[in-house]
This record gives C-alpha cells, structure tokens and sequence, in this order.
C-alpha cells in the first residue's frame, strides 16, 4: 500500500489534500504546510485529520478553494475547508505571525502529495505558540507538547529553542538521568 492510499483510506478520498495544494497554489497566495501534519516531514508520522497551512494574504484563497469543490467558512483569522466525503479538515491561518513561513518554507511530499512544508525552525515556533495559548483546548496544547517533544528527540539541536518549563519531556532530555 502505497502513501497516498493509506492517507486515502484514513480521509476518506484520494484527492483532498492535492486538491487543497493545488487551489492554494492557483490562488497565487505563497502557502506552506504547518502543524501536526507537517512535523511528520521532520519525524516518524503519526495520523492527523488536520492540515494547517500558513498563508501571507487571503485574498483570493477562499474563492480558490471553492472553485476546488471544497466547502469554506470564512472567521476572522482562519479559513476552514473541508472536501465533502473527506474527513480532512483544512485549517488555513490568516495570522501575521506565520505570515513569513511561507517564504522560508522547504519542498517537501506529504502522503505523496509534493508541497511547501514550513522549515523545522518556524514549525518549532508555531508548536511553541500553540502549546503556549491557554484559549486553545488543553488536549490540543497537549499534542502540540508532544510534537515538540518528538521533534526534539529527533533533532536535537532544536532542544534550545524550546522554552524551559514548557515540555517536562523536553526539559528531561537537556538533562537526562
């Protein structure tokens, strides 16, 4: 079974995050994959209906999106999307602080879909301001410590950009024993 057809079978459809890739791409908007499911380029994968995305404008996107088949609600600082028949929500940030991942972003394939994967480095940082944000839902700051945390067991000269006190974990690797 190949990548696709196992993402396939957890979505629902074979074509919903190269549908999601190609209306970003034609909407002209530079874009690149955050969250949960762009760490899997960096460590071993763990499934996630989310795809998060970071954009540097709106405009356009959401009438791309639409034009794709995808069904869009519109908030002040995301576009949410999804394809019907798919379990794949799309999460696209409208937020100035991702507002330059895109450019440093890196080509990378996901589940064999060829996109731009947000570098290891903007990835961290957005994990940390989302394990940091007490709006967010405690099992969603949960996962995203434990994103870091599995990050940094893989790379670990990201353990400095973590901040002490955040990930237990994290902090039991700078001193191990």
């Amino acid at each position: 079974m190949s990548e696709s057809e196992f993402f396939a079978g957890i979505t629902g459809r074979s074509d919903d995050l190269s549908r999601v890739v190609q209306a970003l791409s034609g909407s002209g908007v530079p874009f690149c994959l955050i969250g949960g499911l762009a760490v899997n380029q960096y460590v071993d994968p763990v499934v996630t209906l989310d795809a998060d995305f970071a954009i540097t404008a709106a405009t356009g996107v959401a009438a791309a999106l639409e034009a794709a088949g995808f069904v869009v609600e519109e908030h002040p600082h995301s576009i949410n999307a999804v394809l019907p028949g798919s379990r794949l929500r799309i999460q696209i940030t409208i937020n100035n602080r991702y507002g330059s991942f895109p450019s440093r972003a890196e080509p990378g394939e996901i589940f064999g879909v060829r996109l731009p994967i947000a570098r290891l480095e903007d990835l961290v940082q957005g994990k940390i301001w989302a394990a940091s944000d007490p709006k967010r839902r405690a099992t969603k700051r949960q996962k995203d410590r434990l994103d870091l945390a599995r990050i940094c067991e893989t790379h670990p000269r990201i353990l400095d950009l973590v901040p002490r006190g955040l990930v237990p974990e994290v902090d039991d690797m700078r001193y191990p024993g």
